[in-house]
């Protein structure tokens, strides 16, 4: 009887610990799931983030659908209208400075670049020591693509994209070429990384199509900084027959080719975001679009093709155009779209294109500190939710014969050479610059005129001029070897 009891007992207490150990292996088990789902889902939080940034070349404000153009862009209007529509983004009035803006985080008069575009006998180029977003991006993992128009440095080698941070560049490194020809002034302008190319076809849909040839070929397990630099809408007018065949209602032919220009951007950006989608990286991309700066609305900033005819672009509401540091010469067209991470709506709110640099240095991980000192600013938590922008102060550009400057709402454009002007305008009551307070506010006018004065003080040599003067006088370029210089020789 005691055997059986003991018996009996022993196997209660064997059966209540093995329902312990079962337990604990349960609980064990669940612990893991809910541990590798933690860890999954901080591994998901810290990922990069893919980056496509994508830049069109004098597009004018109202010239996309969704400013009421009637310009046919479905695919900008559906990745605006799914996103963040940035309708206080600024760039510099001019190409070179806004590309170098971008690249540097930094307002371009403080490495000389404020003045023009470096032109196709420039022998200078964006500063070599600066250090430059896809270096910064490159060195925190991420593989750096360039497709499209440089324009910051072509003399020599040393300032293609390849030697300043790329992996891999294809286009054209000067300011302007023919559409089809792939040329400037007679001389060929095609390059894949550092070598000539020979290639038929329109510049932009080849552009589009490097594009998602390096989507396709990218491995997803690297983030990708992809520069997709267009050369639309910008002079000459050209586009291929099909697209111009798309405006069969507008008679006027720099107009049509215009129009036809944007409708070949829209149609790349389409096949880019198939490519993500079908290479499964679209929700872990951001996709930044932005022109370059305002349309052109004078002859005198219209490139170095000969302009039959009116120029088509629109800048309405905004006052003037490119080469300006008016409104519609400095306030563009751009969005930002990210599925699930950027809130869909408008962000009437400043930020510039320097402000680029800090945020994707954010968005990567990266801690800036090889680069000089940033006057860009985080507007991650304003793009992406339409926070108020941390951007209290905006410099449009200062150079020797003047200069523009925001403070909160106010806007002051200065022109400092004979004849002087004075311009104040209230963009929270005036975005057109239709009213100039000058004369009624001396006060706030003396204010800005100082702290532009300052700004003024911390501006490198205008390297446009310096250049100017060397052709002119025949000094050789600063950057030549100092014995050649000392002998006089070229």
């Amino acid at each position: 009887m005691f055997s059986r009891k003991y018996t009996a007992s022993g196997a209660s207490k064997q059966s209540k610990l093995q329902k312990s150990l079962s337990a604990i292996f349960s609980l064990l088990v669940v612990t893991g799931l809910v541990a590798a789902n933690i860890t999954r889902a901080l591994a998901e939080a810290v990922k990069k983030p893919n980056i496509v940034f994508i830049l069109a070349d004098d597009l004018g404000w109202k010239d996309v659908g969704y400013h009421g153009s009637d310009i046919k862009t479905p695919t900008l209007d559906k990745l605006a209208s799914q996103g963040a529509k940035l309708e206080q983004h600024y760039a510099m009035a001019m190409c070179t400075p806004t590309r170098a803006a971008f690249m540097t985080g930094r307002y371009p008069m403080r490495y000389g670049l404020q003045i023009g575009v470096i032109p196709g006998a420039g022998t200078y180029s964006l500063a070599m020591d600066e250090y430059l977003l896809p270096q910064m991006l490159k060195e925190a993992g991420y593989k750096t693509y360039m497709s499209g128009k440089w324009h910051l440095g072509h003399a020599k080698k040393e300032f293609y994209p390849n030697n300043r941070g790329f992996d891999s560049f294809y286009g054209a490194t000067v300011g302007e070429i023919d559409h089809f020809s792939h040329s400037a002034h007679g001389v060929d302008d095609w390059y894949r990384n550092d070598d000539p190319l020979k290639e038929e076809g329109f510049d932009n849909s080849l552009f589009g199509a490097e594009a998602v040839r390096l989507i396709e070929a990218h491995d997803p397990t690297d983030p990708m900084f992809l520069y997709l630099a267009f050369t639309a809408p910008h002079t000459p007018f050209q586009a291929p027959q099909e697209y111009l065949d798309r405006y069969p209602s507008i008679t006027d032919k720099n107009r049509k080719s215009y129009a036809a220009m944007i409708s070949v951007i829209d149609d790349e950006v389409a096949k880019v975001v198939a490519a993500l989608e079908k290479k499964g990286m679209r929700d872990n991309t951001l996709i930044v679009f932005s022109s370059d700066n305002g349309g052109v609305r004078s002859s005198m900033f219209s490139g170095d093709t000969k302009v039959d005819g009116g120029l088509p672009a629109s800048n309405e509401p905004y006052r003037d155009g490119k080469g300006t540091a008016y409104e519609g010469g400095t306030r563009v067209a751009a969005f930002a779209n990210w599925p699930g991470r950027i809130n869909a709506g408008v962000v009437n709110q400043p930020m510039h294109m320097v402000d680029w640099y800090p945020t994707f240095a954010k968005l990567a991980g990266v801690t800036p500190s090889k680069n000089k000192p940033l006057d860009g600013m985080d507007v991650w938590s304003t793009v992406s939710r339409g926070a108020v922008s941390p951007r209290k102060e905006m410099l449009y550009n200062v150079d020797p014969m003047g200069g523009a400057l925001r403070a909160g709402d106010w806007k002051l454009v200065w022109k400092a050479s004979l004849p002087p002007k004075i311009e104040l305008f209230d963009l929270a009551k005036d975005p057109s610059e239709a009213k100039n307070l000058a004369d009624s506010d001396p006060g706030r006018v003396a204010l800005m005129k100082k702290r532009l004065t300052e700004l003024a003080s911390q501006m490198a040599p205008p390297l446009l001029l310096m250049e100017a003067i060397r052709l002119t006088y025949y000094v050789p370029p600063v950057s030549a070897d100092p014995a050649v210089v000392l002998s006089g020789g070229d």
